[in-house]
């Protein structure tokens, strides 16, 4: 099978001939433009000779024009709808362009976004989210709607451009937030989000963040693809999830086993989830971004360890 064969099997249910593998890391390059992003993502890619590209998206949701925190209620107000190409975004896109027309033909790649949650957190808000969240949460929500509106259109572009799907990552785990906190202020923009972008990609996938996982409430997101940390206690293994979630699963690897370890530990590592993923409907990949530092035998041990898995 070719590349794109073999992840349209996957997604399909028919069986492969072994399972598409991929890993990731953060390049760190959020200061640069999008032609060295996709330069660095290709040829990561390539090195390795993964089955499909996760192209990592490291620029971050614009802060307002001449705020450098929101602190207080009235602050929220100066969260607005935006043209996503008069922000850092568009670097991004540009990247997403160039991969779409160098990888045409040849494999499939899906886009990082992270939930808008995540967006007040990793910069609108940061430490002061909290406080607001118990302080105004009406103001919080109606700020996280039209989050959603401006990461909907973003991801509308990034799959008109050429990618398969969004990978949205979201902190739906006990680890990050209580249940009850991630129902009210995270899931429903979420489930809005997946909806609104139905039908626009074959490989849109929901990254449940860390441990201990929300699996019964997740159920009902309109992605193709779970991406978790199976391997950890706190989660259900993969037969486990597989009893629930009818969609591919993508999991199988440690990502705390390929760094610190032999490359024949990181070859075992990926052995072991090729053992427990089954023949189709899964793609070998690790529960979260490996470490960037990792020894690069390690990474083309587990590509052999996939290509030697023939049926």
């Amino acid at each position: 099978m070719t590349k794109i064969e073999r992840v349209e099997a996957s997604l399909s249910g028919r069986e492969f001939d072994r399972p598409p593998v991929s890993f990731w890391y953060h390049f760190g390059t959020q200061h640069e433009g999008g032609e060295r992003i996709a330069e660095l993502e290709l040829e990561f890619f390539r090195y390795y000779d993964l089955d499909f590209l996760k192209l990592m998206n490291d620029y971050f949701y614009p802060m307002p024009e001449g705020k450098t925190e929101l602190v207080t209620k009235d602050d929220l107000r100066y969260i607005r709808h935006f043209d996503i190409m008069q922000t850092p975004w568009k670097e991004q896109l540009k990247a997403i362009d160039i991969v779409a027309k160098e990888l045409d033909g040849e494999a499939y790649f899906i886009d990082t976004v992270f939930d808008p949650w995540q967006v007040l957190l990793r910069n609108l808000l940061g430490e002061n989210l909290m406080t607001l969240v118990e302080s105004a949460p009406e103001a919080i929500l109606e700020s996280l709607d039209v989050i959603t509106d401006n990461v909907i259109a973003y991801c509308k572009a990034a799959l008109q451009r050429g990618a398969a799907g969004v990978f949205v990552s979201t902190f739906s785990a006990d680890k990050q937030l209580p249940k009850e906190t991630y129902m009210k202020f995270a899931y429903p923009f979420v489930e809005r989000l997946f909806r609104e972008v139905k039908g626009l990609g074959i490989m849109n996938t929901a990254h449940l963040h860390d441990y201990g996982i929300f699996v019964d409430e997740m159920m009902g997101i309109d992605a193709q693809v779970i991406s978790y940390e199976d391997t950890d206690d706190s989660n259900p293994s993969m037969p486990e999830m597989r009893k629930k979630w009818s969609g591919s699963i993508m999991a199988g690897m440690d990502k705390t086993r390929i760094t610190r370890v032999t490359p024949a530990e990181a070859r075992r590592n990926a052995e072991t989830g090729i053992a427990n993923g089954g023949r189709t409907k899964f793609f070998l990949a690790p529960g979260c971004s490996f470490p960037t530092w990792f020894y690069p035998e390690a990474g083309t041990l587990i590509v052999e360890a996939a290509k030697a898995a023939t049926a």
